[in-house]
C-alpha cells in the first residue's frame, strides 16, 4: 500500500518501491558565456536615444505620447522607462505611461498600478504621469476572420503610442514574432478584453499567425510611431535598447528575436535523464518554468520543441513572488511537498484558463522529500548505471550559468570549450531527506 499524506507520497514508500538505488555523485559545472551588456550608467541615456530616434513627424508639437509598460522580469526597467520619457520630452512631446499588461493585476486599475509599482515603475520613480484604465476602444477587425481588435482607451485617444518591451522567445508558441512590441500592442494594450479575445482565438488560429495580423490592424488604425525594444543577454543584463519604428515592427522584431534566441540561457545538454529545478515561479517565467528550457510546451495546438529532451523533471519549491500561482507545475513529473503547500489552486487554474494552457496547471505526484523525488525520477528513466546517469540540478530556468552535474556530464564538460568544471563530483548529502547543498546559482 502506498503511504501518502493527502497528495504527498512518503519517502519510505518511495524507497520501498525503488529499492533505495544509488544517487549519482554531483559536481559543479559552469557555462562559459561571453557577454557585453550596456553599462549601468549608460542604460537611461540609451533608452532616451532610442525613443528620440522614432519618427514623430506626424505628431503635433507638444502632442501627448502614450508609453506602454507592464511586462515582468525586465532588467533595469525603471531606468529604461525613465530614459524613454526623457527622450520623448527632449523631442518636444509630452509623455504619459499606461499599463499595457492585458488582464494582469486582477484586471483592475488598482491591481495594474500595483503591478507597475512592484516593477519599480511609479510616477515618482520615472518622473511621469501614469493613466490607468481598463476601458478599451474597438479600433477595427481582422480581414479574414473579423476578430475585433481592442486598445486601451487612453492610448487610443492620444497623439502617439510607444510601447516598451523585451524581445524574447515565448513559452507557448514559436513564430517569426513572439514576445515583444507587437505582442504588447495586441495583448497588453488590449487590456482584459483584448487579452481574453486573443487567448481564445489563439487556440484555433495560433499566436504565430494572429499577432502579425492584429499588429497590422493596430498600426493602421492608431498613431503608433514605434517602440523601444530591449534584448537581454544570458545573465539577464540589458544588451540592446533600440528604437524600432512602427513600419518595421514585424521585420525588425523577427531579427531581434533571432538575437534573443542566441542570448537565451539554456541547459547545455540536449538529452538528459533527470533535471532538478530548485524553484519555479511567475517571476522566473510567465509559464512558471520556461518551456524553451524544459522542452515541454504542453499547448495542444502548438508543436513541442525537438530539444531539449528531458526524461524526468523534479521541482522543489515555488517562489514567494508567485503568491501561490504555480502555473507550469504540469511540466514537472514529481514535486516536493513544499511546492504543493504553497500552491493556490484558484490562482493557478485562473491563469491556466486565461492562457489556454490547461496542461501546465496539472498537478504531478508530490513527494515528501528531495531524496524521494530523486529516487522516483531515477527509477523511471530506464536501466542506467549510476556512472551513466545524465542528471543536472539548476536553481530555476532563468539562472543556468552554474549547475550541479552527474559524473557523465562532468566528463563531457571537460571536453567542451563552452563549459568549465568548477568542482569534482561528490556524494549527494541529505538532511531529514532534503538536499543540503544550496542552489547552484543564488537568485538576485
Amino acid at each position: 500500500m502506498v503511504e501518502a499524506d493527502g497528495s504527498v507520497v512518503s519517502e519510505r514508500t518511495i524507497v520501498e518501491l525503488c529499492e533505495d538505488r544509488e544517487i549519482p555523485p554531483l559536481g559543479v559545472i559552469e557555462q562559459v558565456w561571453e557577454t557585453d551588456p550596456i553599462p549601468d550608467g549608460r542604460i537611461e541615456a540609451s533608452a532616451a536615444e532610442a525613443a528620440a530616434s522614432l519618427p514623430f513627424d506626424d505628431v503635433p508639437d507638444g502632442g501627448e505620447v502614450a508609453v506602454g509598460v507592464g511586462s515582468r522580469g525586465i532588467a533595469n526597467l525603471p531606468a529604461i522607462v525613465r530614459g524613454t520619457v526623457a527622450g520623448i520630452r527632449e523631442a518636444g512631446y509630452e509623455p504619459f505611461l499606461f499599463p499595457a499588461m492585458g488582464s494582469h493585476g486582477g484586471a483592475t486599475v488598482d491591481g495594474q498600478l500595483e503591478v507597475l509599482e512592484a516593477l519599480g515603475v511609479t510616477e515618482r520613480a520615472v518622473e511621469c504621469e501614469i493613466r490607468a484604465t481598463m476601458e478599451v476602444e474597438q479600433v477595427g477587425r481582422t480581414t479574414d476572420r473579423g476578430v475585433p481588435v481592442y486598445a486601451d482607451a487612453h492610448a487610443a485617444a492620444t497623439d502617439a503610442i510607444v510601447p516598451i518591451n523585451r524581445i524574447k522567445p515565448h513559452t507557448s508558441f514559436a513564430g517569426d514574432v513572439e514576445s515583444g512590441l507587437s505582442k504588447m500592442l495586441v495583448i497588453g494594450m488590449g487590456k482584459q478584453r483584448g487579452a481574453k479575445m486573443a487567448h481564445e482565438w489563439a487556440l484555433e488560429w495560433s499566436f504565430r499567425n494572429m499577432i502579425p495580423e492584429i499588429t497590422d490592424v493596430l498600426v493602421d488604425a492608431l498613431p503608433v510611431v514605434g517602440g523601444v525594444a530591449i534584448v537581454e543577454d544570458q545573465r539577464d543584463d540589458t544588451a540592446i535598447v533600440e528604437g524600432v519604428p512602427a513600419s518595421g515592427f514585424l521585420e525588425r522584431e523577427a531579427e531581434l528575436l533571432e538575437v534573443a534566441y542566441e542570448y537565451m540561457p539554456t541547459l547545455p545538454f540536449e538529452e538528459l535523464d533527470v533535471v532538478v529545478f530548485d524553484r519555479q515561479g511567475k517571476d522566473v517565467s510567465g509559464a512558471g518554468m520556461d518551456t524553451n528550457v524544459t522542452g515541454r510546451m504542453l499547448v495542444f495546438n502548438e508543436p513541442e520543441p525537438e530539444t531539449p529532451f528531458i526524461r524526468r523533471i523534479y521541482t522543489r519549491s515555488l517562489t514567494d513572488a508567485s503568491h501561490g500561482n504555480a502555473m507550469g507545475i504540469g511540466q514537472a513529473d514529481f514535486v516536493h511537498r513544499d511546492l504543493l503547500k504553497e500552491l493556490d489552486l484558484e490562482k493557478t487554474v485562473t491563469n491556466a484558463i486565461t492562457s489556454g494552457s490547461v496542461r501546465n496547471a496539472r498537478t504531478p505526484a508530490g513527494v515528501e522529500t528531495d531524496r524521494a523525488g530523486l529516487l522516483a525520477c531515477l527509477s523511471t528513466v530506464g536501466p542506467r548505471d549510476p556512472s551513466e546517469i545524465r542528471l543536472l540540478r539548476a536553481t530555476d530556468t532563468m539562472h543556468l550559468e552554474r549547475l550541479y552535474a552527474s559524473e557523465s556530464l562532468v566528463a563531457e564538460a571537460r571536453k567542451r570549450d563552452d563549459l568549465r568544471v568548477v568542482s569534482e563530483p561528490e556524494p549527494v548529502r541529505f538532511r531529514d531527506g532534503d538536499l543540503v547543498r544550496p542552489s547552484p546559482v543564488a537568485p538576485e
